[in-house]
């Protein structure tokens, strides 16, 4: 494919999703990040679209919001380890809500397993994978039908939520930052997000790398309120999404990467392929939190330990 080509198919992307990442347009066109990024710097110089993290977007800075059609084939892979990973934070028994998304529609499909849980949701993809689970109840909080993220909105789905307390809140949206915390481009569906937060003693965001660095219209949850941030692993050119991942955690956010190696389309990802780094709530006030491998290393949260210092264990074992 030659170059001008390529640019015209990436161009169509963009402007038919809002927002692809590089990978995606790699795997579309064929060609390596490298040459993709390329073909993206060139695109940005003539104003035809603007790069964020790890992808591309319409010009303009607030990007729109993609249907549910686009989304679902955006970042299948990130999604799947990233609702891999976040699974690991329900328990037996747990009363928790659940958003609208498609990353949050993978982590039901996991939660269909976890015996005795109660999810609230105002999404029918939520409800609709965890419809056969004999053990989980599901409560549909009432509103009007948005329907291009199959989401209830509005007066009556957040009056419904008023008086509602559960232990976690798993919410996605469109960008993260470490200034503004969760956006997402839809006033309604932000309206609903915040409710469901409030209704959660700790909230536990959904995001994929790309989303790293993107602010967009409407804020949902702001820095200070999100407990724990589930990603997956940014590329390694990517410093800028580096750079948002440590501005978080030096704001408190507990930090857990999923490896995305595992999978295609939307199938799980095995546990070998996962890497899961935690970045503890750091005490006893914010925006002390070392930096995000250091504080990895200090908690042993990799599970490896040097040879040498093993040896070094083993002799100081035999002298005694």
């Amino acid at each position: 494919m030659f170059a001008a080509e390529r640019r015209q198919l990436i161009l169509e992307m963009v402007r038919a999703n809002g927002a692809v990442s590089l990978r995606e347009l790699a795997r579309v066109v064929q060609t390596s990040e490298v040459t993709v990024r390329r073909d993206v710097r060139a695109l940005e110089a003539e104003g035809l679209l603007d790069r964020r993290h790890g992808g591309a977007v319409l010009p303009g800075g607030f990007t729109r919001e993609s249907g549910f059609p686009q989304k679902s084939h955006l970042a299948t892979a990130e999604k799947t380890a990233i609702a891999d990973l976040a699974a690991n934070f329900v328990e037996e028994g747990e009363a928790i809500v659940v958003g609208a998304g498609t990353t949050t529609q993978e982590l039901a499909r996991r939660l269909a397993r976890v015996p005795g849980l109660t999810v609230v949701t105002n999404s029918l993809l939520v409800a609709q994978a965890l419809a056969h689970a004999n053990r989980v109840e599901v409560v549909m909080t009432g509103g009007t039908l948005r329907g291009s993220n199959y989401a209830l909105v509005g007066s009556g789905a957040e009056q419904s939520l008023q008086g509602l307390r559960v232990s976690r809140a798993f919410i996605s949206g469109s960008g993260l930052t470490a200034e503004r915390g969760l956006s997402t481009s839809n006033m309604l569906s932000a309206s609903v997000d915040r409710a469901l937060v409030q209704a959660a003693a700790e909230v536990v965001v959904l995001a994929d790398h790309t989303k790293l660095g993107t602010d967009t219209m409407f804020q949902t949850v702001p820095t200070d309120l999100i407990t724990r941030l589930v990603t997956d692993e940014p590329p390694a050119h990517d410093d800028r999404a580096a750079t948002e991942l440590q501005a978080l955690a030096d704001q408190g956010v507990q930090i857990a990467v999923a490896g995305a190696a595992g999978g295609q389309g939307g199938d799980p990802v095995p546990a070998r392929a996962q890497q899961r780094r935690d970045v503890p709530l750091p005490a006893p006030r914010r925006g002390q939190v070392p930096g995000v491998a250091a504080t990895l290393r200090a908690n042993g949260a990799l599970g490896e330990q040097s040879p040498g210092s093993e040896r070094a264990r083993v002799a100081d074992l035999r002298r005694r």
